[in-house]
């Protein structure tokens, strides 16, 4: 999301960044509800693969999706390094299993480019690429990180 920084610049985005299967991602900032250290998931019987289960949330129950599964890189091997990043995705809220948090950037709008052709389209998991200098950071679209058929609401 762009938005004016405190300076009144404007075209300044707020993302968190993380990383899974030795690369970075990001996620607008405003989306994230906190971030959590692992926890054991109570697997769901005939869930999806990258569903890892549920965990007890303060009494919700908390969907875990294995990130790095979802996007094709295989199930995640979970240590204490982990993480869950809890996110509101439609009208609930979901835990996103990644490797670790990295840290909180800003960015000006100039340094996100359009996703390649390739992974461009409706369902692309791909909003688009952050370049830092020589870092390259792949924004997610967490709306397609879910399938459209799957709800969260109670």
């Amino acid at each position: 999301m762009l938005r004016e920084d405190v300076h009144g610049g404007k075209g300044q985005m707020e993302l968190m960044l993380f990383r899974i299967a030795g690369q970075e991602y990001c996620i607008d900032i405003q989306e994230v509800r906190e971030i959590r250290g692992w926890a054991a998931a109570t697997p769901l019987p005939q869930a999806p693969r990258f569903v890892r289960g549920v965990i007890n949330l303060r009494g919700a129950v908390l969907p875990i999706l294995d990130l790095a599964d979802r996007l094709g890189f295989g199930p995640t091997e979970v240590s204490a390094r982990n993480a869950i990043i809890v996110v509101r995705m439609g009208e609930g809220l979901v835990g996103l299993l990644v490797d670790e948090v990295s840290e909180i950037m800003t960015a000006g709008a100039d340094a996100l480019q359009p996703p390649p052709a390739v992974v461009d389209g409706d369902g692309s998991f791909v909003k688009g690429i952050l370049v830092e200098g020589e870092r390259l950071i792949t924004w997610i679209v967490l709306e397609n990180v879910l399938p459209r058929d799957v709800s969260l609401a109670a």
